[in-house]
């Protein structure tokens, strides 16, 4: 028997591996498909304070070994999330957090309020790195201050654990990450998505309704991989690791690299079981390596 348990801030997982939000719904869809209770955890789809409608048609288009998508955000708001999906997913055996966003700091310190009251969801993913909004979003995520004043406003309204996902469309994420870490984030995640688009030559317009959209899947990886090395390396917090992970020795990789938990994304469309399949191949790699516990993994890179 291997010890697959984690800490992040104020938060135990059962395992390291998370789903990343907006790619796996509310957990509900996914239920036919895998045992939720086999995850660490489950991060729901981006909620707002208001009713988003999202970007217009078309917003996701195929790339080499990846995907680029411009959903924005669609999402009906956080009391709608409170009274409608909330009864739904609190009662699932793991732990459930909530993708926060908005368009200006009061709209993330409102959202983020009305998730502190909710008792089953112990900790929230404050997103300041969207590139798909044109508002907020990626706009918080890409300079140290701008950073800096959101998470410091988020932190005085919320008690529970604080996670913040940064945006890898940056010139140094590890300023960005230790600006956070100094206004009190427990945990910083990434990345997002990378600033990508696609071009249709024979009609000679651009794939996406918004020309551009934020790229993932298997070809982000090695600049995931090495933006969570760098930033693990930069701060005292726990770092969630996610991008291109499509099976266990990725999810293993990023651990080596520094990341004490890590969320499968896109891979999530190409096989809805992968969650419970990484799970089962870090147990797999530490009995054939002889270790005890997935904690000795952290960071163990050797260089």
């Amino acid at each position: 028997m291997v010890n697959l348990q984690v800490k992040i801030g104020g938060l135990t997982l059962k395992n390291p591996v998370m789903t990343a939000s907006g790619t796996f719904g509310y957990g509900t869809e996914y239920a036919d498909f895998i045992d939720l209770s086999r995850l660490g955890g489950i991060i729901v789809k981006g909620t707002t304070l208001h009713h988003r409608e999202g970007n217009p048609y078309p917003r996701m288009a195929e790339t080499s070994s990846g995907m680029l998508n411009a959903v924005g955000l669609q999402n009906k708001g956080v009391d709608y999330f409170i009274e409608h999906i909330y009864p739904e997913i609190k009662s699932f055996d793991t732990n459930v957090l909530v993708n926060v966003s908005g368009s200006c700091i009061e709209d993330y310190v409102t959202t983020a309020e009305k998730i502190d009251a909710l008792e089953k969801v112990p900790a929230i993913e404050l997103n300041i790195s969207c590139p798909n909004v044109k508002q907020g979003g990626m706009a918080f995520g890409t300079s140290a201050k701008g950073a800096a004043e959101v998470v410091a406003a988020v932190r005085k309204a919320y008690h529970k654990t604080l996670i913040v996902k940064l945006s890898p469309n940056v010139t140094d994420i590890t300023e960005i990450a230790k600006a956070v870490e100094a206004e009190g984030a427990d945990s910083v995640s990434l990345i997002n998505t990378l600033l990508g688009m696609a071009i249709n030559a024979e009609k000679r317009r651009p794939v996406l309704s918004t020309v551009t959209g934020g790229l993932s899947g298997a070809c982000v990886k090695p600049i995931a991989l090495r933006m969570v090395w760098q930033v693990s390396r930069a701060v005292k917090i726990p770092v969630v690791g996610l991008g291109g992970i499509m099976n266990a020795t990725d999810a293993i990789e990023f651990m080596l690299a520094g990341a004490t938990a890590v969320q499968i994304g896109t891979a999530n469309f190409i096989d809805p079981a992968v969650t419970v399949k990484v799970v089962e191949g870090m147990e797999d790699y530490l009995q054939r390596h002889g270790m005890t516990d997935v904690n000795q993994l952290i960071g163990a890179l050797e260089i």
